[in-house]
């Protein structure tokens, strides 16, 4: 028999509401509108979150406890939800209280060592992967439930730019693995959750393609899957493989419950032995992230391993991160990559400049006026950059911690942040490798390395000129909205 439970909400407009259920998962749905059913409450305050649960004798037990819950105030409900989270923390990896940055610190030695072997070998090498692992970096942005911190925008940041600025291709890792796994915990029905993740002891990481280029042939109790996906960062250490996809029914494509006349998209979750890889991944930057091709012939998904591409609805996880969505994530991240390159890209310049003479010159790099001006300017533009990517996303992750719903506005501002520092730390690097005259194109020499893979990086279509001129039209009053932001 199925366990009563007593729950709590946060509501879009703060508020929390109380209620009851035997499955706490299918009633969020519900009060989202993304099953039918919910409280007429929640119905003019989505999205609503789950931030507490209790497990009840009876249904006349949870009925009970529904009211004396009810009848409490505002900051003992608070109190409440921050008592269970507390408890939770106990059951987190140890390394829990230490932040993103802090980890990406302690592996910095391993991951330069093994740089070089990544590139060879076109995947992270065994030894690098261990280390993120023993770091607790591969959990630290999972949903507490599934062993992670839920970061929040300032730690992901802090810590992206340090794994970019140690390597690429494990900075690269970083905004690829590091989200999908989390997405994974947030977002799967429980019946995907307990199978990637309760199976596995949470040791469990995800790597892939979000882009929908498969086709679900809707069935009874999930969809028939078929299609191909290039460039699935992170896959060669990845356990399960995450594969975007239009859902199909009778032939035709569902649509999305919007007036955007786009049709819906999903995620699917595939463990690895069902994904054929064809590889693919012989390239010029980013060489040592396992990007690897891939796809599937009419192969099975359960519904439960599937979610909404642009859901916004956690079913685990009480960070605001997760209710921002997967679209601001994945652009805080890429700016976050290209923003730790560049500053190895200067603080190896700077090095290079104190030591190297050019031919023709009576002195170092380091005395020249004019590299001493670019040197300063490019200095000033990694901060500029730096300062709007951290400021846009927690200005933004403060709003809908305080119950606002994520609005065009905010998605504008930080897909235009996440595309003008990407846009900036390219300037830097092209600076740099200039400066270093023929220094930078010999294998091996670091500069080339981190030329290559910010130009690898560059070509990524999330970063690209779109991002401007659909934020533009909105600007222009040209149209209302737009999924390219």
């Amino acid at each position: 028999m199925s366990e009563w439970q007593v729950y709590l909400l946060r509501c879009n407009d703060g508020s929390l509401y109380t209620g009851v259920a035997t499955d706490v998962q299918r009633r969020l749905l519900e009060h989202n509108g993304e099953l039918r059913g919910g409280a007429r409450y929640t119905r003019s305050r989505r999205p609503v979150a789950l931030v507490w649960r209790e497990v009840c004798e009876s249904h006349g037990a949870a009925l009970r406890r529904e009211a004396e819950i009810k009848a409490l105030s505002r900051p003992a409900k608070l109190d409440l939800i921050s008592q269970q989270y507390d408890q939770e923390q106990v059951f987190m990896n140890a390394s829990a209280e230490i932040g993103g940055l802090e980890k990406a610190r302690s592996i910095c030695e391993l991951v330069e060592t093994h740089a070089g072997a990544a590139e060879q070998l076109r995947t992270l090498p065994p030894e690098t992967v261990e280390g993120l692992w023993r770091s607790g970096l591969f959990h630290h942005f999972n949903t507490c439930d599934a062993g992670g911190c839920e970061p929040r925008f300032r730690d992901m940041i802090d810590t992206w730019v340090e794994l970019a600025r140690q390597d690429g291709s494990v900075g690269w890792i970083g905004i690829a693995n590091f989200p999908s796994t989390a997405f994974a915990s947030a977002y799967l029905p429980e019946e995907g959750f307990q199978r990637v993740f309760r199976d596995s002891g949470d040791r469990v990481t995800l790597g892939g393609q979000f882009a929908p280029n498969g086709l679900g042939n809707e069935e009874p109790e999930g969809y028939r899957l078929s299609g191909a996906w290039n460039f699935g960062s992170g896959t060669g250490h990845s356990a399960y493989v995450a594969a975007g996809f239009i859902p199909v029914r009778d032939g035709e494509m569902l649509m999305m419950d919007n007036d955007s006349g786009m049709p819906e998209m999903m995620v699917a979750t595939l463990p690895r032995e069902q994904v054929t890889f064809t590889d693919g991944w012989h390239v010029m930057g980013l060489c040592g992230t396992g990007s690897y091709d891939y796809n599937v012939e009419d192969v099975f998904v359960p519904a439960g391993m599937c979610y909404r591409l642009f859901t916004t609805t956690p079913l685990r996880g009480g960070s605001a991160v997760f209710r921002m969505g997967i679209l601001p994530v994945t652009a805080a991240g890429h700016a976050s990559f290209a923003v730790g390159l560049a500053r190895r890209a200067l603080d190896e310049i700077q090095q290079l400049a104190i030591e190297k003479t050019r031919m023709g010159d009576l002195s170092t790099l380091a005395h020249r006026e004019t590299f001493q001006r670019n040197l300063a300017h490019h200095e000033g533009m990694w901060r500029a950059a730096h300062a709007l990517i951290s400021q846009t996303y927690t200005e933004v992750e403060t709003r809908i911690d305080d119950g606002s719903a994520l609005a065009v506005q905010d998605r504008i501002d930080m897909r235009i942040a996440s595309t003008y520092a990407t846009e900036a730390c390219k300037q830097i690097v092209d600076f740099a490798h200039l400066s270093a005259g023929t220094a930078s194109i010999r294998d091996g020499n670091l500069i080339e390395r981190i030329f290559r893979d910010m130009h690898t990086a560059t070509q990524h279509t999330f970063i690209g000129e779109k991002t401007y001129t659909e934020s533009a039209k909105i600007m222009l009053g040209l149209q209302q909205d737009s999924t390219a932001v």
